[in-house]
């Protein structure tokens, strides 16, 4: 039973985002403001991507952590993978202005929970909100860290529970109205802008999700919150021996 839920869910996931996926980034902008675009510029900056190096950018979906880092480090090799083919064809498709003038990333279809690339081959391991889709977190993690070369890095950006705080109810109030609406105007989907914060709400409180970092073997593992507690990027280092 346990198997046929996890495949149901990752079925559910995977046509969510192929139906969102013409409009996934405009909802982004929408629903962040447009910090999104800052949280990524960090999430690369902290890859600590060295020239020529290797980058893997996991659940890329559109592509935009993985055209960022070629922004950032323009010849860096950078391998973009995803399981929701209609995701990358928007991302391989669409016309960046900042990254047209660069090596485009190499496109892959790609489960999260079994990687097919070999052992030790990646300097860097970059995700954004990913791991709160994942049916196996902990599989996730440390097939990132089998790939991962020896003081690899790995970060990730995702959304997590809100904090306790007076604003609490406005936070809650636009994570379970807001969105939903402006996902059914936008997106054409409002249930999968319903999943959103569901499917946050029930994901891991920052603390907790840097445990499961250790637990896979990473070490200085750290975290920052963003937007009044409500995404967080986590880090962390495969041991060089």
């Amino acid at each position: 039973m346990a198997d046929q839920n996890t495949q149901q869910h990752e079925t559910y996931v995977q046509e969510m985002f192929t139906q969102i996926a013409h409009r996934y980034d405009l909802m982004n902008k929408l629903m962040t403001l447009g910090q999104d675009v800052r949280w990524r510029q960090e999430v690369v900056r902290r890859a600590a991507l060295p020239p020529g190096g290797l980058l893997l950018d996991l659940g890329a979906g559109t592509g935009d952590l993985a055209y960022e880092a070629i922004y950032q480090v323009p010849d860096i090799q950078v391998i973009a993978a995803d399981f929701t083919i209609k995701m990358m064809r928007v991302g391989k498709e669409r016309l960046d202005q900042s990254a047209s003038r660069l090596t485009n990333p190499l496109w892959t279809g790609s489960d999260a929970l079994k990687l097919p690339f070999p052992n030790q081959v990646f300097d860097a391991c970059i995700s954004g909100f990913l791991l709160r889709n994942v049916t196996e977190l902990d599989f996730c993690l440390t097939e990132q860290y089998r790939v991962l070369k020896q003081g690899g890095v790995i970060v990730s950006l995702d959304t997590t529970p809100p904090p306790k705080s007076p604003l609490a109810p406005v936070l809650r109030f636009h994570m379970h109205r807001i969105i939903p609406a402006l996902g059914g105007l936008i997106a054409r989907h409002q249930q999968a802008y319903t999943y959103l914060p569901a499917s946050t709400e029930g994901f891991l409180e920052p603390e907790r999700l840097a445990g499961r970092f250790l637990t896979a073997g990473f070490q200085k593992v750290g975290f920052r919150r963003l937007m009044l507690g409500t995404i967080a990027i986590h880090w962390g280092y495969k041991p060089r021996n």
